[in-house]
């Protein structure tokens, strides 16, 4: 893995680590695969993760998120 992968991978980050600039793109949005992959075997078509706070993420989103992770 190179060293940038490494980091995310192993350290994650939050949104104080990364700062978005908008600028143009050849990237169509209908080509992008945000798939979240959680093991070899879980997937979530869903590209993000919900926090471990309650201040951040409540039941109404958690619980279909699981469901969703559960049921693949």
């Amino acid at each position: 893995m190179s060293f940038i992968a490494d980091k995310i991978v192993m350290d994650g980050l939050t949104y104080d680590d990364v700062l978005l600039i908008p600028a143009y793109s050849e990237v169509l949005p209908r080509t992008v695969d945000l798939t979240t992959k959680f093991s070899r075997n879980i997937e979530l078509k869903v590209p993000f993760v919900t926090a471990a706070m309650d201040t951040v993420t409540e039941a109404k989103m958690l619980l279909p998120l699981h469901a969703k992770v559960v049921s693949v």
